[in-house]
């Protein structure tokens, strides 16, 4: 397989700018695996297709606020910092991404607020856009999470051209969000609304939770034709005692289980053993699932319409069959459904 197999025409106008007014409202095109049949929905429809004890699988990550603006020493140059992931608690010390990265230079130091109470110092370069920052802070760990909090933006995708408003906070981040950590929402599971969660739950569907930490590796373009050659950043993913067995007990029961998004099924992909067994795990993964792929867990999916070239759409043409996937998205195009994060969604089955 090769990166260009996955390639299709998306107008600039299809990628969704803000999302759907209400969360169970966006449209929702179902796939057919068996029968190659696509219909046309809402995505709260998507109790229809599910019977008591069938079973949700969800990413429980909680995005938070990682994108941060500085103004470098001497210069005032105006940086946006994006927070990845934090090296050492004690001493502060994170990997981040910065922009314009070609005037950051290791022992430059940037300072977020007036008063200088929050100041990083670069120590370390890690990539042409990536820096380690050490932040100078005096307060507690806890008030200097919060201070990050405090000045953090909701980190939307680049390609969302608008700026940052309110309800943003709480539509990019999913009702059932737990576990901080993410630095992009699982998309999938923004179409979730609390009514839908009731109308599932008196339907007598389970619920079982997963996490993985979302990376920006996720929305890293693959740069090789050879898909065999490309690598996934790695990502955090915790599965605990409790979820491993409701998981293990549907399989064995030959129940629906639908993995909700890409992350969810990553997660499960890294985690099943060869005898199709769910156990607890807290590690990395760099899992990178493309064409041909024997899933072990999951039979269905739930996932928000992907770019081209994408792992993401490759993760899905390993699941649903390249060429019904690459069907499905010419008409998704035509039918004018609304790409990525805010975009509408698709259930395969």
């Amino acid at each position: 397989m090769k990166t260009s197999d996955f390639n299709f025409d998306l107008p600039a106008e299809l990628l969704a700018e803000h999302p759907s007014e209400h969360r169970d409202e966006a449209r929702l095109m179902v796939l057919d695996r068996k029968t190659e049949t696509i219909q046309h929905k809402l995505f709260k429809d998507v109790v229809d297709y599910f019977d008591e004890g069938d079973l949700f699988i969800f990413n429980n990550t909680k995005v938070f606020p990682a994108r941060l603006y500085g103004n470098k020493e001497k210069t005032g140059a105006k940086i946006e910092v994006f927070l990845l992931r934090e090296l050492d608690k004690e001493t502060r010390v994170w990997d981040v991404l910065v922009d314009p990265a070609r005037k950051i230079r290791i022992g430059n130091k940037l300072f977020f607020t007036e008063d200088e109470s929050l100041v990083a110092e670069v120590i370390d370069n890690t990539t042409s856009r990536g820096r380690t920052l050490r932040f100078l802070f005096d307060g507690s760990y806890e008030e200097f999470r919060a201070k990050l909090k405090e000045l953090g933006e909701t980190p939307l995708p680049k390609y969302i051209k608008r700026d940052v408003e309110p309800e943003d906070a709480e539509r990019y981040q999913t009702i059932y969000a737990k576990v901080e950590g993410a630095v992009a929402a699982p998309t999938a599971g923004l179409h979730f609304s609390k009514h839908l969660m009731k109308r599932l739950e008196i339907k007598g569907i389970d619920f079982a939770e997963v996490t993985l930490h979302v990376g920006l590796g996720t929305f890293n373009p693959i740069e090789v034709e050879d898909l065999s050659k490309h690598k996934m950043e790695s990502e955090e993913i915790f599965i605990d005692e409790k979820n491993a067995q409701i998981i293990n007990n549907a399989v064995e029961a030959n129940r629906r289980v639908c993995a909700v998004g890409t992350t969810t099924m990553r997660t499960l992909e890294t985690s099943v053993s060869s005898n199709k067994k769910i156990s607890a795990f807290h590690g990395w993964t760099n899992k990178f699932i493309y064409p041909p792929h024997d899933f072990g867990v999951a039979n269905c999916m739930i996932t928000n319409f992907h770019t081209p070239k994408s792992t993401l759409i490759m993760m899905i043409a390993a699941f649903a069959g390249r060429d019904f996937v690459m069907h499905a998205y010419e008409e998704a195009v035509k039918e004018k459904y609304k790409f990525y994060s805010y975009g509408d969604a698709m259930l395969i089955l």
